[in-house]
């Protein structure tokens, strides 16, 4: 195994071991201003450590750093940082402190997430100048495309959703139905729904099931049902606060150790790769193929597979995002048909995070459950064994109900007693949000044609999802007429990927900032423009690839000018 140490010499202090499969980096740490960058700010690195590294857009100045790298023709290899207290970590690790940075959960320090991280800081650092009317920065507005944070950037709540859960809040409201339909604009059915849900979960200040309430699962079951053609059982089906705490839910039911290892496509949402992290199991990463809208390559997963199960990872679980986080991307049916003989093959089970699956503006949405019983149903008794956990939020789509945290996990195939244990890991967790449990409800039940609010309700989806579709489009034609940047047609979710290729200089000021170049580039677009966008580093990107992720949420088609001409002016000043 060759050992590679990177940086300057080690010092005393904290060492954290972050176990990763397939990946290579280099790195260095630069002295800035009196103290040393982390030494994760990493340039053309295998996707796994960039996941994991600094280069996602984290910046704590400390007296000295290093990183030692162990590499091997292994899939597996340990991440090593090691630094020392200095004035921006003495709060936290004096020794009269029984909790110091040196004692606490060395899995915790190691987990990165992206899309939340130094730029995202900066970027609330400078709305805050704003607020204070403050008229040094060459901006007015501050733009988060950094992150599917809907209502954040002015998509307006369905008013049906929301009046429902102005009810089951306040019940008392309902003793005024007369002033709620000629004042105040609720319709019948509002009302009747909002006494339905009351009827079921009592009130919502109080715990449901653990896996939420029956009543809601049914109509969830029967949603399933509408949408695949396919019969679904609400035992199956689990509550859970966003999709993000199923996937916690369900690897951490997966992974048995640090052997365990999981399948994740390589760009990912940074979710999988930080929740590994906590775990201290293995993250296998397996590359898109970006030369056809970044699907699925089954050479490439098989390949991965082989090579972490030849080296003792113990991978028992395939992740596909689709529509995909960050790519945008849409899966044909043949793609996750491609999937599915794989994890039967390899006795592998699928985490289908499908939480975008209503932002899907070419082809049509495939759901894996749907093309796996439809497979079941041509080749009898051959798929029966394949064991599929597909997830749902109300926080994507026409919905955006981010801040109430409600969605659910569906299992299919999978082995009542390891079923009875989830049911004991969520039942720790109490419940879901029962307020968040209800919007689910009304997501997968929303009113039907010939209601009273179903006028109003079809007209305000139809607006947010047309909205997102021509945004979508003005973004990819403004890429379209940048140089060095590529981007494939938008597809679905909220996000674009593009490539974009950066003169060397931009390069060799970005190393003497310690910083990846596509950090470098994205930092600068926010000190320039206002808008935090996140660097590719931060999801994973081929060696000697530099990318970005912008959601195309934000309203208005200036600031997507500002990125245009921020552009041309990065590229004059870096040839």
């Amino acid at each position: 195994m060759l050992a590679t140490t990177l940086g300057h010499a080690r010092s005393k202090g904290t060492q954290t071991t972050l176990r990763l499969a397939g990946a290579t980096a280099s790195s260095r740490a630069v002295k800035t201003a009196g103290t040393h960058l982390l030494p994760a700010r990493i340039q053309n690195v295998d996707p796994l450590l960039a996941c994991f590294s600094s280069a996602a857009n984290t910046s704590l100045p400390v007296s000295s750093s290093s990183l030692s790298l162990r590499t091997s023709s292994s899939p597996a290899i340990a991440f090593r940082r090691s630094f020392s207290s200095s004035a921006a970590v003495t709060m936290s690790s004096t020794p009269q402190r029984a909790l110091n940075i040196d004692n606490i959960n060395p899995h915790v320090k190691a987990a990165k997430y992206a899309v939340r991280g130094e730029l995202a800081v900066r970027s609330e650092e400078y709305r805050a100048q704003l607020d204070k009317n403050d008229d040094k920065l060459p901006f007015k507005h501050v733009i988060s495309a950094n992150i599917g944070n809907p209502q954040q950037l002015d998509q307006q709540p369905i008013t049906f959703f929301r009046q429902v859960l102005s009810l089951v809040e306040n019940p008392l409201l309902l003793q005024h139905e007369e002033v709620l339909i000629n004042n105040l604009g609720y319709k019948t059915d509002v009302i009747e729904r909002a006494k339905w849900l009351l009827s079921k979960v009592g009130s919502v200040g109080a715990y449901s099931a653990s896996n939420g309430a029956p009543a809601i699962r049914q109509s969830i079951a029967d949603f399933l049902e509408r949408r695949d053609g396919f019969p679904a059982n609400e035992a199956d089906i689990y509550l859970s606060a966003g999709a993000s705490s199923g996937v916690n839910t369900l690897l951490h039911v997966i992974c048995a150790g640090p052997s365990s290892g999981v399948l994740v496509p390589i760009p990912q949402y940074p979710l999988y790769t930080a929740s590994l992290s906590l775990l201290n199991a293995q993250c296998v990463p397996y590359y898109l193929d970006e030369a056809h809208n970044w699907a699925t390559d089954l050479e490439a997963m098989r390949k991965s597979l082989t090579e972490a199960r030849a080296n003792d990872v113990d991978v028992r679980a395939v992740v596909v995002i689709n529509p995909g986080n960050p790519t945008g991307s849409s899966l044909s049916e043949q793609d996750i048909e491609d999937v599915i003989d794989l994890a039967h093959s390899e006795k592998l089970i699928i985490l289908a995070d499908e939480v975008y699956q209503t932002n899907v503006f070419v082809g049509k949405f495939y759901s894996f459950k749907g093309v796996l019983r439809r497979m079941q149903e041509k080749n009898p008794g051959k798929y029966d064994s394949v064991e599929l956990a597909s997830l749902h939020s109300v926080s994507k789509g026409m919905v955006g109900e981010c801040g109430h945290r409600g969605g659910y996990f569906e299992l299919v195939g999978i082995d009542p007693a390891v079923q009875a244990e989830i049911y004991k890991f969520v039942s720790i967790m109490l419940c879901a949000p029962v307020v968040g449990q209800c919007l689910v409800e009304l997501m997968v039940n929303p009113p039907k044609p010939g209601q009273p609010s179903y006028e109003l309700y079809n007209k305000e989806y139809n607006t947010i999802f047309n909205g997102l579709r021509e945004r979508a489009v003005a973004l990819h034609k403004a890429f379209d007429q940048m140089e060095g940047v590529e981007c494939g047609e938008p597809q679905g979710s909220m996000y674009l990927f593009p490539t974009i290729t950066l003169p060397q200089k931009a390069f060799d000021a970005a190393a003497a900032e310690g910083r990846a170049a596509d950090e470098f580039y994205c930092l600068k677009m926010l000190e320039a423009t206002g808008v935090c966008v996140v660097a590719g580093s931060g999801f994973g990107q081929k060696p000697n690839t530099l990318h970005f992720r912008t959601t195309f949420l934000a309203p208005g088609t200036d600031w997507v000018a500002n990125i245009v001409k921020f552009h041309k002016e990065f590229m004059d000043t870096y040839r």
